[in-house]
């Protein structure tokens, strides 16, 4: 594990954690054992399927509640019986490029980080594209946020202590909500979660190196997301399409966790940079051997483990009090 203090990829690239490797070999193997999808909804369905071992098992909350806010489907998980002490809470986006997953695919991670942390974490089923294009996911998580804070007291949740999170385009949508915040005037949350997030379109030198077959992610499919998510090209400069390009200050304190192998790479070292140069608190780790996904592989890599056990210790120093339970 190392502490990236610059936008430099380190030269020594490590091979592919056997465990990492062996989670993209099973999930290229599911995916081929499906066929061709015939339409973007069997395409969906797929990648639930694909994705149902890697959700299941994992930590047990003490309670899960499935709610609707804004029209969304949403789930909130507790690990711990609620007190009088409200529970510090962190909304979490899963990736998909904007197109694919959902709140079931990722409720392992969401209950991982729950229990990791010792927080509740809320996850939303933002709207999908290319049926709903920049900028209504961004509007409907920083719609999300509001309706947390207003409700919270009601949920035994601290308004005072939200963070937000998310994991590729999931990162993307979590900075752009907070861009959104810091230029409506509301208050700055106490953190960012942001893995190996799609911060630019813009090719680089990982795309080249990070490509292969072997990997869980590739520039084709990475370059269609892109698409699929924008009404056209010229939406591809936008800050809160592509946060690296955005005026970067006055944001929360950042946790990213890069993916050393991954043609995000790049995009996420200049990130963690950027954000530093406008005063940021960042603290950004690439895990050495580690693919796009790589968390997901939690039930069997230690890799995972360790990244998740990073991000919930820094979670916690950035709680404002001890979270109960």
């Amino acid at each position: 594990m190392t502490d990236v203090k610059d936008s430099d990829v380190a030269s020594a690239v490590a091979p592919i954690d056997p465990q990492i490797a062996e989670f993209a070999r099973r999930l290229a193997a599911a995916y081929a054992t499906c066929g061709q999808p015939a339409s973007l909804a069997e395409r969906r369905q797929m990648a639930e399927s694909v994705r149902q071992p890697w959700r299941s098992g994992g930590p047990v909350m003490a309670h899960t509640q499935d709610l609707t806010i804004n029209g969304l489907r949403a789930r909130l998980h507790r690990p711990q019986p609620a007190t009088d002490q409200p529970s510090p809470v962190m909304l979490y986006l899963h990736g998909g490029g904007w197109v694919l997953f959902s709140i079931d695919t990722h409720d392992r991670l969401m209950r991982e980080y729950a229990a990791r942390a010792g927080i509740a974490v809320l996850g939303i089923d933002y709207s999908l594209a290319p049926e709903a294009k920049f900028p209504v996911a961004v509007n409907e998580v920083v719609g999300a946020l509001a309706w947390l804070e207003a409700g919270a007291a009601g949920l035994g949740l601290d308004p005072t202590q939200l963070f937000i999170g998310g994991d590729s385009a999931g990162a993307n949508l979590a900075v752009s909500a907070c861009l959104t915040r810091r230029d409506n005037g509301q208050a700055r949350l106490a953190g960012m979660l942001l893995n190996y997030g799609a911060f630019d379109p813009a090719p680089t030198a990982s795309y080249t190196l990070y490509a292969g077959d072997d990997h869980t992610l590739n520039v084709e499919e990475m370059d269609a997301f892109w698409s699929a998510y924008t009404d056209s090209p010229a939406q591809l400069t936008d800050p809160l399409v592509a946060p690296l390009l955005a005026q970067l200050h006055d944001l929360p304190p950042a946790f990213l966790a890069i993916a050393e192998r991954d043609i995000l790479a790049d995009s996420n070292h200049a990130f963690a940079a950027r954000l530093r140069q406008a005063g940021g608190e960042v603290e950004a780790v690439s895990y050495a051997g580690a693919t796009h996904s790589f968390l997901e592989a939690v039930s069997i890599a230690p890799l995972a483990a360790r990244a998740l056990d990073d991000q919930a210790a820094w979670i916690r120093q950035h709680c404002t009090a001890p979270a109960h339970g």
